[in-house]
């Protein structure tokens, strides 16, 4: 490439990055900045308005729930296999635990 081709996309960057610059300032101090401004602010408003939760909140209520629904898995196993076990309508309750019912009363 010579010398004044190179020159001249030089020139022609300099002339870009002027406009750029210009067009830059000029929506800086245009009701567009100020436009732009209002948006975010009413957009936060209605965000916070909304009750959101954050990614990781919800991934915590996720995991207690997936830990829940396991335990009351293995409870309902539980009770339906001392269902099963029964011959009659009446519970084996250890005495300690009569005498506990007892002083409630």
């Amino acid at each position: 490439m010579s010398q004044e081709f190179m020159e001249e996309i030089m020139l022609n960057q300099k002339i870009l990055d002027e406009v750029v610059t210009k067009v830059n300032e000029l929506l800086a101090q245009s009701p567009v900045k100020d436009v732009e401004k209002n948006l975010r602010v009413m957009l936060a408003g209605i965000f916070t308005r909304m009750d959101l939760v954050t990614r990781e909140e919800f991934e915590v209520q996720q995991e207690v729930l997936k830990r829940t629904r396991e335990k009351l898995a293995e409870l309902e196993t539980k009770v339906a296999a001392l269902e099963s076990g029964q011959t009659s309508n009446q519970i084996d309750v250890p005495p300690e635990t009569l005498d506990d019912l007892s002083e409630t009363e």
